[in-house]
């Protein structure tokens, strides 16, 4: 059964970087600081949609899980269950991706600083063996 929820923050058109995704996400922009180099975004995963392995070159991500249930993982680590008031912080240089369980729509805000590199998508053979 997929859940359903409701956020405070508005769900956003559909995700301008859909091409790294398996499955569909949207993002609402938030914020942006002065100089531009972090910005705040909600992102909003259909369920069972995850984002490509990525990286942050030269800055950080900080997630705040807001609703669903969703996943984290970084490479060579066990995969980490999420759910809303959990937050995720990941340095720069640390390969990893994140998203929807199978089941359950997902969402977290995300505030990421500097640029990102985005590498193959998660398998679905891979993410088939998550819970």
């Amino acid at each position: 059964m997929q859940e359903t929820t409701k956020s405070i923050f508005p769900k956003g058109e559909k995700n301008p970087y859909g091409e790294f995704f398996i499955g569909q996400s949207y993002l609402a922009a938030l914020a942006k600081s002065p100089d531009g180099n972090v910005s705040v975004g909600n992102v909003t995963f259909e369920a069972g949609c995850r984002n490509n392995w990525h990286v942050h070159l030269d800055g950080y991500q900080i997630l705040l899980v807001t609703e669903g249930s969703g996943w984290y993982q970084e490479e060579n680590k066990k995969a980490v269950s999420l759910k809303p008031g959990d937050v995720i912080v990941t340095d720069k240089g640390v390969r990893h991706w994140h998203g929807a369980k199978k089941d359950s729509e997902f969402a977290h805000i995300a505030i990421t600083a500097g640029k990102s590199k985005f590498y193959e998508a998660v398998s679905d053979e891979e993410y088939s063996r998550l819970g």
